[in-house]
């Protein structure tokens, strides 16, 4: 079987811009699509804030689901995020940062076609470095007993969709929608309009919780019969003098683009949503009553699930036999790293890829440390062996980079250290490190693990910056 051609990553070729009124606060804003590097991801970006605040496109960052999806980092939140990711996942993009001025995406039309044709403008560029797909091996299952939600993920070649909906409605009852690629998205799924009832959108009128809203960014379904002497009131209300109000169905101002445009919409929704999950899937998604609460909820819990797969924890096994080659030896070592005598604590490294890193140190008695920790008891201190680990990190990382020796790298935060051993004179220190994630916006978060031959002596959680030099 030949092997499948990889796929680069992607960005768009030159900034584009769109403006528009946000759903709920509706206030204007200018949202701004500019290329980012290789492994950067979707960041949002709050140019109106200062200092500025970037928000990873991740499910962990997910603080609100009323009617909408809300990232938020600290103080800064970005409301509506769903129909823009939609788009950039559907224009086969990897790597793009959305500068906005305001705290809340437009709404457009209700759709994902208005970022669908701005993204289009910029055109797509193609980057140096491959796409990380997950490819799924076993059935996934996610259930939200209290929103009777349940959204199953199985194997596939490609990316599906499959969708139900079922209001128990007689103006909008069950209905399924179903995408096979990506590329049916921009005109099968996009156009697709949000939608809501009547007596929703009544009630959150009169509670100015959609202040950006108004009949032309939404599908409005009747329910339950409008009396009459209520019309008046809603023509008023809505700025439309010749609407209708039938008994059940959508108000006549607008026509479906599909009969099931509702349940198209959700998957739209649902492709959103899941690009929170931080990785392209190959996998066939089925959604049950699909909501923002339920689909964030389940990115959240397949993202924990994928990240597991994808770093496995390092053995006692992987160690049995000490590595012998170099890859890089100490002066090479240099070239990445600006530590110098008697604070580079790498020797060489053994083996190096995408992912991983095992680096050597070889622990002599001449260290000048020993001096003084302790004298007569020669220990290593448990902060070197994490410090010797941070720079083996530090070699993964940069190496990664186009222009390794452009950069400093600062630790950001440490967490889970457990010292598990004591490292003496004369012992060959083996540092173990794997990435936990991709490095996006230039923070590298690495699984850490040093070793005294089988014996694990220090595993630790890193967290680094790779900072330009100016």
């Amino acid at each position: 079987m030949k092997k499948p051609l990889s796929v680069l990553q992607k960005t768009i070729a030159q900034p584009v811009t769109m403006e528009g009124v946000g759903l709920h606060t509706g206030s204007s804003v200018i949202v701004r699509f500019v290329p980012a590097p290789e492994h950067t991801g979707f960041v949002f970006r709050r140019t109106d804030l200062n200092p500025v605040v970037d928000i990873p496109a991740l499910a962990e960052y997910v603080v609100e689901t009323s009617r909408g999806t809300t990232l938020g980092r600290g103080d800064a939140k970005v409301l509506t995020v769903e129909h823009a990711l939609s788009a950039l996942t559907a224009m086969d993009l990897d790597n793009v940062i959305v500068e906005l001025n305001s705290p809340e995406i437009p709404i457009g039309d209700g759709s994902a076609l208005p970022f669908i044709r701005t993204l289009q403008k910029a055109g797509i560029a193609e980057q140096k470095f491959e796409r990380e797909y997950f490819e799924l091996k076993e059935h996934f299952h996610f259930e939200d007993e209290i929103k009777g939600t349940e959204i199953d993920l199985f194997p596939d070649s490609d990316y599906r969709i499959s969708v139900l909906i079922d209001f128990d409605s007689k103006a909008l009852g069950r209905q399924h929608a179903r995408m096979d690629s990506l590329e049916s998205f921009a005109k099968e799924i996009s156009p697709c309009r949000t939608f809501c009832f009547l007596h929703e959108l009544e009630e959150m009128y009169n509670h100015k919780l959609i202040q950006g809203g108004d009949l032309n960014n939404a599908l409005v379904f009747i329910e339950n019969p409008v009396a009459k002497k209520h019309w008046g009131h809603l023509r008023e209300m809505f700025g439309h003098p010749d609407l209708q109000f039938q008994s059940a169905g959508v108000l006549n101002h607008r026509k479906l683009y599909f009969d099931n445009e509702p349940a198209r919409h959700k998957l739209l929704d649902v492709v959103g949503d899941f690009t929170l999950i931080g990785r392209r899937l190959k996998a066939h998604a089925i959604a049950h009553k699909p909501g923002h609460s339920s689909n964030t909820a389940f990115a959240l819990a397949f993202r924990k699930y994928m990240l597991g797969k994808e770093s496995p924890k390092l053995t006692k096994d992987s160690l049995k036999s000490a590595p012998k080659q170099t890859v890089f030896d100490s002066a090479q070592i240099m070239q990445f790293l600006p530590h110098r005598y008697p604070f580079l604590l790498v020797d060489k490294i053994v083996e190096i890829s995408e992912q991983h890193v095992v680096g050597i140190k070889n622990v002599s008695i001449n260290e000048n440390f020993f001096q003084g920790h302790f004298p007569g008891n020669p220990v290593m201190p448990g902060v070197l062996t994490i410090e010797a680990l941070a720079q083996a990190g530090g070699v993964l990382c940069l190496n990664l980079m186009d222009d390794p020796g452009g950069y400093w790298t600062y630790f950001t935060r440490i967490d889970k250290v457990k010292f598990k051993g004591k490292v003496f004179p004369g012992d060959t220190l083996v540092l173990k490190l794997k990435l936990i994630e991709p490095i996006r916006r230039g923070i590298c978060r690495m699984e850490a693990q040093a070793f005294v031959q089988d014996q694990k002596v220090v595993e630790a959680e890193l967290m680094a910056q790779l900072v330009r030099k100016s």
